[in-house]
């Protein structure tokens, strides 16, 4: 029962004046320049194949390193991240990450980045906020990367209340442990014409966010559209996946690429790529579906993109990189 006048209540919630609030350098803001807030959570959606977790780890590779992301966008906190990826196995998440630091001739071992290291976890359970809370108390993060939402939440995505109290305790994660904080979430099918409502579930996903980033295709490029709470955001901008030296995402200016480029490819079939170049022998289409841990139709219509686009070919031992392959990614 609540007391009946402040008075009655022994220890009452602590006020400060505002004027006693200090001020926030500017150079303070940003985790990542124009990119990231240094200590608000949001979300990183777009739909299945849009690169969100090349995106992701590209975002985590700089702020480790202190270097710029993309090559573009400083970072102003460099410091450690922590990783969960619900859809990757583990050396497929090492090998996404060691392709990265090489193709930006970083060296991986000296990156603090860290993965969770669990085959579940799940944000709507009181044992796994509290593990969780624990890892990241240990490690003292800049940046926490959560990659899917949908693997980590048993709850009706279309409900304010489930949804408010999950993110809620993400919240709380971020002002107990002073991090960022990046959800990666899926958007609809169908289109919209605010990139906000295009994501899945309930309207709780965007209003909880300090920032909002949304991947989406658009011809032959990926776009990415920003918006920040409290900082102006930046127009949205193209990138493209590329796999040479090894897949990553290729900041594109205005006029860097004509519009006539081939299409690109997505991130399965990069993912396919990358293993087949590292292997140094060919596979088969029940090891590469063992790797990468996807479904069998997914990976077959990958397989068969490649094919037609001559990027792999079939041998009597499996599938391999094409002798000559083309010269458009």
């Amino acid at each position: 029962m609540l007391p009946s006048t402040p008075s009655a209540c022994k220890h009452p919630l602590p006020v400060r004046h505002v004027a006693e609030v200090p001020e926030q350098p500017v150079e303070q803001r940003w985790l990542v320049e124009h990119l990231w807030l240094s200590c608000g959570v949001g979300i990183l959606g777009g739909a299945p194949k849009v690169c969100k977790t090349y995106f992701a780890a590209e975002l985590s590779l700089a702020v480790a390193a202190g270097t710029k992301a993309f090559g573009h966008f400083a970072v102003q906190r460099q410091g450690p991240v922590l990783f969960y990826g619900a859809e990757d196995s583990l050396a497929s998440l090492r090998e996404r990450f060691s392709g990265l630091a090489q193709t930006r001739q970083l060296d991986l071992v000296r990156l603090p980045i860290y993965l969770l290291d669990v085959p579940v976890l799940r944000l709507d359970r009181a044992e796994d906020l509290q593990r969780l809370n624990a890892a990241i108390a240990e490690l003292n993060p800049r940046l926490l990367v959560l990659d899917p939402f949908v693997r980590m939440a048993h709850i009706d995505e279309n409900s304010a209340a489930d949804v408010s109290a999950v993110l809620g305790s993400l919240r709380e994660i971020q002002r107990t442990h002073n991090l960022a904080v990046l959800l990666v979430h899926h958007a609809r099918k169908s289109p919209a014409q605010n990139p906000a409502q295009a994501l899945r579930g309930s309207s709780d996903f965007a209003a909880w966010s300090d920032t909002n980033l949304y991947l989406s295709r658009r011809s032959n490029k990926l776009t990415l559209s920003l918006e920040h709470r409290s900082a102006p955001a930046p127009e949205p901008f193209d990138l493209r996946l590329v796999t040479e030296p090894h897949p990553h995402l290729r900041l594109l200016s205005n006029d860097a690429e004509p519009d006539n480029l081939p299409a690109t490819i997505d991130s399965l079939q990069a993912e396919i790529l990358q293993h087949l170049t590292t292997a140094r022998r060919p596979m088969s289409t029940v090891e590469l579906r063992k790797v990468l841990c996807k479904r069998k139709e997914d990976v077959v219509k990958a397989i068969d993109d490649l094919r037609e686009i001559q990027k792999i070919e079939r041998t009597d031992n499996g599938w391999a990189i094409h002798q000559n392959p083309q010269l458009a990614l």
